[in-house]
């Protein structure tokens, strides 16, 4: 089973930052990605990253995020700038496809909350 463990979210201004960690049990061979979901709506896969490191991006984040990942450590992130109030979700880490589509694994994290709100 694989485990994973979301954290760095929190309460943030419009237009300030975050940096998400998720700590897994192991993904070095996997292709990774970042989701999130909002009270009411379905989860969207918002930033992947390759086994390779190349990374993928929603239109909504798109030169906002950046993805990144640590094998050594098993570790990936999201570093998140000049956030707006429609990026308030829970944010999970998962597995993906190559090509930027979900495919996650059979369990889920807990998740970390993002707020961004005045």
């Amino acid at each position: 089973q694989v485990q994973l463990v979301e954290s760095g979210g929190g309460l943030v201004q419009p237009g300030g930052s975050l940096r998400l960690s998720c700590a897994a049990s192991i993904f070095r061979i996997y292709a990774m990605g970042w989701y999130r979901q909002a009270p009411g709506k379905q989860r969207e896969l918002v930033a992947t990253i390759t086994s390779e490191s190349s990374t993928n991006y929603a239109d909504s984040v798109k030169g906002r995020f950046t993805i990144s990942r640590d094998n050594a450590k098993n570790t990936l992130y999201l570093q998140m700038n000049s956030l707006k109030p429609e990026d308030t979700a829970v944010y999970y880490c998962n597995r993906c496809t190559d090509w930027g589509t979900p495919f996650p694994f059979g369990s889920w994290g807990q998740g970390t909350q993002v707020t961004v709100s005045s």
